[in-house]
């Protein structure tokens, strides 16, 4: 008899416990449930006079500029990966050949007038604009389409933007 009482305190030690793990599990639901919420939901939950919680944005590799445009030229070059294709007079270590020689103080005129040219820029200054972040526009006699990264215009300030372009047009063809 004190065996079957024995058994029977076990069950109840049993169901309690499983009870009380329920009761955690069903919690633990709960909470993970109330952290999915958007935003705006949490906040219209919390009462008033509670300070509400900071939100940490995370910062997508994808949208983080390759260069300010605060930086000195010849490292804008660099961060953005011009130097590795391109030789860029002025700048040491521009010396990649995949890409044409950047004397667009002079080439740029002659390349606005080219027949194979089909951009729409008017002015030197657009030329460099355009054909950084639309490449495709003109294809430099001797060298590769689909080479130059299409994404510059994500990954460049306009700050930065303006100083290359400031830059390679001061550059003259040295004949």
């Amino acid at each position: 008899m004190a065996a079957k009482k024995k058994s029977v305190q076990l069950n109840k030690e049993t169901i309690i416990i499983f009870l009380l793990m329920c009761v955690v599990f069903f919690w633990t639901l709960q909470r993970i449930g109330l952290d999915d919420q958007p935003q705006e939901e949490t906040i219209e939950q919390e009462k008033v006079g509670q300070p509400k919680e900071e939100t940490v944005k995370v910062v997508e590799k994808a949208l983080v500029p390759l260069a300010t445009g605060k930086e000195p030229i010849d490292k804008i070059f660099v961060q953005s990966g011009c130097t590795a294709c391109h030789m860029i007079p002025g700048i040491r270590v521009a010396k990649g050949r995949e890409g044409p020689k950047l004397e667009l103080g002079t080439t740029a005129r002659r390349r606005l007038a080219d027949p194979n040219y089909r951009g729409q820029a008017k002015t030197d200054w657009e030329y460099v604009q355009e054909s950084i972040l639309y490449p495709g526009a003109y294809i430099v006699e001797g060298y590769p389409d689909q080479v130059m990264p299409r994404w510059y215009g994500q990954k460049l300030t306009a700050g930065a933007l303006d100083k290359i372009i400031t830059y390679l047009l001061k550059i003259e063809e040295v004949s």
